[in-house]
């Protein structure tokens, strides 16, 4: 059977935009003031300070646990981290890039704090209320049920072409939380349970294959980012 030895997924460094939604909680403002793309969000200098404390963990795995393929969103902040975090570790592998691990799409939604759709979308905060926050989608953007397809989709691809690599992924918070939910085969209502807890930048999620699944190792780790910031947001 195909299978991967060990899939290890690792949310990118603190991020000017997690700034962003830091300082506008609990105010009154309606948008979050990022002006830039969310593909070309970058990473603040404890969000490269974490990824540096990542490549150190990497560097201390077994051999017989480090990555043998790297497989990142093509947003500048997953990218930039495993770069700075790879550039720690005493072996090389390329990274290779892949559209179904960039972050969720917001739509018309983007750049709106949860007041300010409130105030200028009514009708698409009634709809999310009715629907909930696992099948609701904001036109032009994608619900969570959504990123379930294509990462089923990717990792179908990654059993079929690592068969017994190990696989370390760059991505975001949403998809650790749905990888979770696919490979775990979780209801609805146990991965929004398991969302309540942010995953912290630059945590580690890893699963081993095991009696014949892959199995949970740790989850949202990081006890690595001792001495740097392990934000949240």
């Amino acid at each position: 059977m195909n299978a991967l030895q060990w899939l290890t997924l690792i949310r990118h460094g603190e991020s000017t935009g997690n700034l962003a939604h830091q300082a506008v909680q609990g105010t009154d403002a309606e948008e979050t003031g990022i002006t830039v793309r969310d593909p070309d969000i970058p990473l603040t200098d404890t969000g490269r300070a974490q990824a540096a404390a990542l490549g150190r963990w990497l560097a201390a795995l077994p051999e017989d646990e480090r990555p043998t393929r790297v497989v990142s969103s093509p947003y500048v902040r997953a990218l930039d981290t495993v770069r700075i975090a790879l550039a720690q570790a005493p072996y090389e592998v390329g990274i290779e890039v892949d559209e179904r691990l960039r972050d969720r799409e917001q739509g018309v939604l983007e750049g709106l704090t949860p007041l300010g759709v409130r105030r200028r979308h009514p009708e698409e905060a009634e709809r999310l209320n009715r629907l909930g926050k696992f099948y609701y989608r904001p036109p032009g953007g994608e619900s969570w049920a959504d990123l379930a397809l294509r990462l089923r989709s990717l990792y179908r691809d990654l059993e079929r072409d690592a068969p017994g690599e190990r696989v370390l992924v760059a991505a975001h918070d949403a998809i650790i939380v749905m990888t979770r939910y696919v490979l775990e085969g979780l209801s609805e209502r146990e991965i929004l349970e398991i969302e309540r807890t942010p995953i912290a930048n630059c945590s580690v999620s890893r699963w081993n294959w095991l009696e014949g699944r892959l199995s949970a190792v740790s989850y949202n780790d990081c006890t690595h980012l001792t001495g740097a910031s392990a934000a949240t947001a």
